[in-house]
């Protein structure tokens, strides 16, 4: 079988697929500025026998390599995003970030190691592949509008039949992998509101317009929207994550800037909220009298896996018995967001999840100074695409 093949080969390779996870940890770059990571992508291809690598793919430099199998077959893409975050590292780590104030905290340095790998040994077996894998190196994962858009937009999903990601998790146990069908990580929306009041003396309120009591009552109101008006079976939350009104302690304040995320599991719930949202920000201009700005922007959208494709996912994996793969299992809902659901939007497929727990000490959280992942996950997550690509385009009966 196929799938043993390249199970076989990708053994003989974990070594380096580590090696070039570390490579890129050293060497981290943020979203939009990833000119030196999209760089050593493209090199490691020179001399990969490919059929196309396409580079600044989307205008972002997003990379594209096209396979192409010896038969006809379906189209497949399979995505790994490469940008780091504005972190600055504090795991101690031998490989630490060289550049200040810049980390992969998200484990998309393991994303393309695995990929970039995975990609040679395709390439190396593709006169036993049916049909075309285009392999989507992705920038600007993590800082909206993200890189997907343009990538969309250049036209990489022409053609394709089914589109897969995955992504490691810390807090998922090494040696499992996890699917989930349907709506699985939430859209996300981001707000900003500017309350301009009348500033004046704490000695004379009545001489002044208070921007702090409107802004609080503001904070305060939008609680009731998840609670109140949303089903009690919808995932969503609403987080006040800034609310500027530093002055002095006798002064007050003419104007407060608030800033919130929204996070939802469906369309509808995302609607309500930001309807909410708006009320409220109306309302208080009746109310207190001061003058209310809000800007509100949807960015991500929630995350559909296909029904049918994330079933031929979960058959593939428990079908391949990897060896490092303990349990293939249905996760809940993931609160965060991502920008794979824009592929998602477009063509039916399957965003699944590895699990990478460090074997000792403490399972920091994605975003964390002291994130970081075990790199078991990178040899079987290397394995866990190799296999679902062959239920694709392996020839095998899907």
């Amino acid at each position: 079988m196929l799938a043993n093949e390249l199970m076989k080969r990708l053994d003989e390779k974990k070594d380096r697929i580590i090696e070039i996870r570390r490579y890129l940890h050293e060497h981290p770059e943020l979203s939009f500025q990833e000119e030196q990571t999209a760089k050593y992508i493209a090199d490691f291809y020179k001399d990969v026998p490919v059929d196309s690598v396409e580079t600044n793919f989307g205008g972002e430099r997003g990379i594209v390599v096209t396979i192409k199998g010896s038969k006809p077959g379906k189209t497949i893409a399979i995505r790994a995003d490469f940008d780091a975050l504005p972190i600055h590292e504090e795991t101690g780590l031998p490989f630490a970030s060289k550049n200040e104030g810049v980390m992969h905290a998200c484990g998309h340095d393991g994303h393309t190691a695995y990929m970039l790998v995975l990609a040679e040994t395709l390439a190396e077996v593709k006169d036993q592949l049916s049909g075309t894998v285009r392999v989507i190196h992705q920038p600007a994962e993590e800082t909206p509008p993200g890189g997907a858009i343009g990538m969309i937009k250049a036209g990489v999903l022409d053609g394709v039949d089914a589109v897969l990601g995955i992504h490691v998790i810390t807090n998922m146990k090494t040696g499992h992998i996890y699917y989930r069908s349907g709506n699985t990580q939430t859209g996300r929306s981001y707000f900003k509101l500017v309350v301009q009041g009348k500033g004046g003396h704490g000695s004379s309120p009545h001489l002044a317009n208070d921007a702090i009591v409107a802004a609080s009552s503001f904070v305060m109101n939008l609680q009731t929207i998840v609670s109140r008006r949303i089903n009690p079976f919808d995932a969503a939350s609403i987080t006040i994550g800034n609310f500027d009104g530093k002055g002095s302690f006798n002064v007050i304040k003419d104007a407060v800037t608030v800033e919130g995320d929204v996070r939802s599991m469906s369309p509808e719930t995302r609607e309500i909220i930001e309807t909410g949202v708006r009320d409220f920000a109306e309302g208080l201009e009746r109310s207190y009298g001061i003058k209310s700005i809000l800007e509100y922007e949807n960015d991500y959208p929630v995350l559909y896996n296909d029904p049918d494709v994330t079933e031929q996912v979960r058959q593939a994996l428990e079908k391949a018995s990897i060896p490092e793969v303990e349990a293939v299992l249905e996760t809940p809902p993931l609160p965060p967001s991502e920008d794979f659901a824009y592929y998602l939007e477009k063509v039916p497929g399957c965003y699944f999840y590895v699990g990478a727990e460090p074997e000792t000490g403490e399972a920091y959280p994605h975003h964390h100074p002291k994130f970081n992942i075990n790199e078991k996950s990178l040899i079987i997550s290397a394995k866990a695409m190799a296999v679902v690509v062959d239920s694709f385009c392996g020839g095998s009966e899907s």
